[in-house]
């Protein structure tokens, strides 16, 4: 969809720090992760909510979702991940995508307030989009 920032992605038309890129959906890092190697996972087609999804491909999607909270987990050292969709509210882009974020005990998230960082350049954002797609 013109103008959509998650369907440049896809269509490698807008920069980003790929960790996948399969038939069933594209996943790169969070330009402002709530922790480092939070990933977003997006279908190729453009869906606005997980309503829009087809049926046939819910386990596609769903199955490279949780291969990446494993990879995650894996390529970031951390104790755990936190998965989560919003739908429609509080989509920053209105295009369907699931938050993998890495978690570590007493990291500090708590509820729905998500804190954001960055990372310190391209460089740092490419070793954990390394590290995470080494993990898959």
């Amino acid at each position: 969809m013109s103008g959509c920032v998650f369907c440049g992605i896809v269509a490698d038309e807008t920069p980003a720090f790929r960790v996948a890129d399969e038939p069933d959906g594209v996943a790169f890092l969070d330009t402002r992760p709530v922790f480092k190697g939070h990933v977003l996972v997006v279908p190729r087609t453009h869906l606005v909510a997980l309503a829009d999804l087809p049926g046939e491909s819910l386990a596609g999607y769903f199955g490279l979702v949780r291969r990446l909270a494993v990879a995650v987990e894996a390529g970031t050292e951390a104790g755990g991940t936190f998965v989560a969709m919003n739908n429609k509210v509080s989509q920053s882009v209105p295009h369907l995508h699931t938050h993998v974020v890495p978690r570590t005990k007493g990291d500090g998230l708590r509820g729905f307030f998500w804190p954001r960082t960055r990372y310190a350049d391209d460089a740092e954002a490419e070793t954990y989009a390394a590290r995470i797609t080494a993990a898959l």
